[in-house]
């Protein structure tokens, strides 16, 4: 076999000014990214920062802000069927929540009532809100509550552990209240006392309020 000249070849080195041009191709690229991520989480953070840091001033809410906000807890409760429920499944909507004994006296009654009322007000904003009674004892409800408590989520957790959670105004109690929890799971706003109807009007207004700053990423459903 024939002896044949060893061929090279050589490549040439980048030079600085192409190192430095795909450097800063690699940065635009990186730059573009971070812009469509900020784009696509923009409505999200628009609305966070809507109802979680701007306070309202002149037309102030009705109900009073809970800073920081808590999130449910890892509490087991019991439904309806006698059945474990775990409390952090009620995530994925907005919660009206009532708390209360199963017997249910006239405070109990008129929170209810206007709790149903005020969802139904909603139109067809209505399907984001769901109402959740809270029963603090075993007792079961009495009969007269079965068409107040038609569509309302049902489950009993015992009140020393709802204190993980919910809390009264001062100087009040936990059943005279009704609590607005975000669909993430956090108890956000607390009604005051007692609320009447004129009370729930306004109460009505804050929900609404807090429905259309989450309108852009929370839809109706779990």
């Amino acid at each position: 076999m024939a002896d044949e000249p060893l061929g090279l070849t050589v490549h040439s080195m980048p030079t600085p000014q192409q190192t430095l041009e795909a450097g800063e191709g690699r940065r635009t690229g990186r730059i573009r990214m971070l812009l469509v991520m900020l784009v696509c989480a923009a409505p999200v953070i628009a609305s966070y920062f809507t109802y979680y840091v701007v306070k309202p001033t002149g037309n102030a809410s009705y109900g009073q802000l809970i800073d920081p906000q808590r999130p449910l807890p890892a509490l087991t409760a019991v439904g309806g069927d006698g059945r474990p429920v775990d409390l952090r499944s009620l995530k994925g909507q907005w919660l009206l929540v009532v708390v209360g004994q199963s017997g249910c006296d006239s405070v109990c009654e008129q929170q209810l009532y206007l709790q149903r009322q005020l969802r139904e007000s909603l139109g067809r904003e209505k399907d984001r809100l769901d109402r959740v009674w809270l029963i603090t004892d075993d007792a079961p409800p009495p009969a007269r509550l079965g068409g107040a408590l038609q569509g309302a989520t049902v489950l009993r957790v015992p009140q020393a552990q709802l204190a993980q959670w919910l809390a009264p105004a001062a100087g009040h109690q936990l059943d005279e209240h009704m609590y607005l929890v975000d669909p993430m799971g956090h108890w956000m706003m607390r009604f005051p006392a007692r609320m009447d109807a004129a009370g729930a009007a306004k109460a009505k207004r804050d929900v609404e309020r807090m429905l259309r700053a989450s309108s852009s990423w929370d839809e109706a459903g779990r």
